[in-house]
């Protein structure tokens, strides 16, 4: 049980993965888990399967000493972080103070852009067809493992919507240690 424990969950305004975001959540609650919702200049998130999701608040506004874990959830929206200063100054923050920092799907490289992978061991959505993902880690330093969950320290990375599950348990299991 993580009773107590806060967890920030980062989602895209829009055209976030709904399993990544509502299967994780459940579980932390269910564990016991305070979450909050966090996004970019939305009162109300919209996911691309069609689920919508209140915003507590905004990216700018968010302390990261107030939570236990800063978890990145993936879907094409996430691509608007990767370049934005606010997203990624709260990665690296979260990594600097010894928080437990998750990303999924394509969100591990606002990780790696942050700075946050070099020489670590991490795993992102990849398909057959597009390799730019995990380049993008690569070319920050990862050492990219095509696993469906890759824990490394404090950094836990997940390949995408069918490891919603495993990564929602391996942040359980982080938090309890």
């Amino acid at each position: 049980m993580i009773q107590g424990r806060r967890i920030l969950m980062v989602i895209a305004p829009k055209d976030f993965r709904d399993e990544e975001l509502f299967k994780p959540k459940k579980a932390f609650e269910e564990a016991g888990a305070q979450v909050t919702i966090a996004s970019k200049g939305v009162s109300v998130a919209k996911g691309m399967l069609g689920g919508t999701i209140g915003v507590e608040r905004d990216l700018k506004d968010v302390s990261v000493g107030d939570y236990d874990a800063v978890v990145f959830v993936g879907g094409s929206g996430a691509s608007e972080y990767f370049d934005d200063t606010i997203a990624l100054d709260l990665a690296k923050e979260a990594y600097d103070k010894g928080k437990i920092v998750g990303a999924i799907c394509i969100a591990p490289v606002i990780l790696a852009n942050a700075g946050i992978l070099k020489d670590k061991k991490a795993t992102v959505w990849s398909s057959l067809l597009n390799h730019s993902h995990v380049n993008a880690l690569k070319e920050k330093g990862a050492i990219y493992t095509g696993e469906k969950i890759t824990k490394d320290g404090m950094i836990i990375t997940a390949s995408g919507p069918d490891a919603a599950e495993l990564f929602a348990d391996a942040i359980i299991k982080a938090l309890e240690e």
